[in-house]
């Protein structure tokens, strides 16, 4: 038999092992706890860097302005969240933006009353919506390839439309959605908390919203436990394309006038902010007020290097790095649920 002296020796070696287990177990959660709010980390110590940069970064005329800045971009997305969760990617909202807005500004100009232009907008956005989701969910087309053709189709049709000029000259009922404030909140900040508390809502209380989850996680498995797969893609790709038509009213708002080329690229930093929100690119995870953190964070970064006077050729480097590194959050936790 051991002796006392030898269990007590051996009695330490049994409690240190638990120890290291409880440390590396709070390591993980401190990580995983960072992986999932890693836009709102980000973009509470981008603006404490910038508010340490430059005075003009925390007045209330720049923050505001931050704020209508990225309405755009947060109603986008909003949608695009749907989108991705659901194991899908929309590659066409800037051109929907483009054809919505000079659609809206062609109308608003001949004398339509506001409701009837942001109805107009609204179905056209709707119907690049419906034709992506098609495309995609019954063609089997593979969503990149798909939304890359929807994308150039819309340009060239907003370019057509416009003979590639502006369209100027829009009446104070439609610039107001854009370029308008309510007390002191902007109307476009105003619309866009709107979408996200809608969107919000849809993603966690409703049906689409469990099965943009489901259908991301596991498609197959989602159609065989009775899930109408196709019928509820193209109801992601619908609303997006919803949302987009918004998006582009907003934006001819803000700039009073329709610009054909006005949301070239903006399908890039839509992506990026959803991504960087905690949205997985592979699907089945990710929130709503993540992507708005994360769109809001890409707006803070360059308005705070515009503020410092960096060229806007060098901005599109900060946003990389850190697309990458949401990237390399996302991969680590698909590993570590692997």
């Amino acid at each position: 038999m051991p002796s006392s002296q030898n269990i007590a020796e051996q009695q330490p070696a049994v409690e240190k092992e638990p120890r290291n287990q409880s440390r590396a177990e709070q390591r993980e959660r401190v990580l995983t706890i960072l992986s999932k709010g890693q836009s709102l980390v980000g973009l509470v110590l981008v603006a404490a860097l910038f508010s340490v940069m430059s005075d003009v970064f925390l007045t209330e005329y720049n923050l505001l302005n931050i704020l209508r800045q990225s309405a755009v971009t947060t109603i986008l997305a909003a949608g695009m969240t749907f989108v991705i969760i659901s194991g899908g990617i929309d590659l066409s909202v800037g051109s929907v933006v483009a054809v919505t807005g000079v659609i809206a500004a062609a109308l608003a100009k001949d004398g339509m009353p506001v409701v009837v232009v942001v109805a107009a907008a609204l179905l056209v956005g709707l119907v690049f919506g419906i034709v992506n989701g098609l495309a995609v969910a019954v063609a089997k087309i593979p969503a990149f390839i798909a939304t890359l053709g929807t994308l150039t189709i819309g340009s060239s049709i907003a370019l057509a439309l416009t003979q590639g000029l502006p369209i100027t000259g829009l009446p104070r009922e439609l610039t107001f959605l854009g370029q308008g404030s309510l007390g002191p909140i902007p109307v476009a900040v105003l619309i866009a908390l709107l979408v996200v508390g809608i969107s919000a809502v849809l993603l966690k209380r409703t049906t689409i919203g469990r099965y943009a989850y489901a259908i991301g996680g596991n498609e197959k498995a989602a159609y065989l436990s009775g899930v109408a797969t196709t019928r509820w893609k193209i109801g992601m790709y619908a609303l997006l394309g919803l949302f987009g038509g918004l998006a582009g009213v907003v934006l001819t708002a803000r700039q009073n006038s329709g610009q054909p080329t006005a949301a070239a690229g903006i399908e890039l930093m839509v992506i990026a902010a959803v991504v960087i929100g905690g949205t997985s690119l592979s699907g089945g995870r990710g929130s709503i007020w993540g992507s708005v953190a994360g769109a809001v964070l890409i707006t803070v970064i360059n308005n705070g290097l515009n503020l410092l006077n960096v060229s806007p050729y060098f901005q599109g480097l900060c946003v990389g790095a850190l697309i990458l590194l949401a990237v390399g959050l996302d991969w680590r936790n698909r590993k570590d649920n692997e």
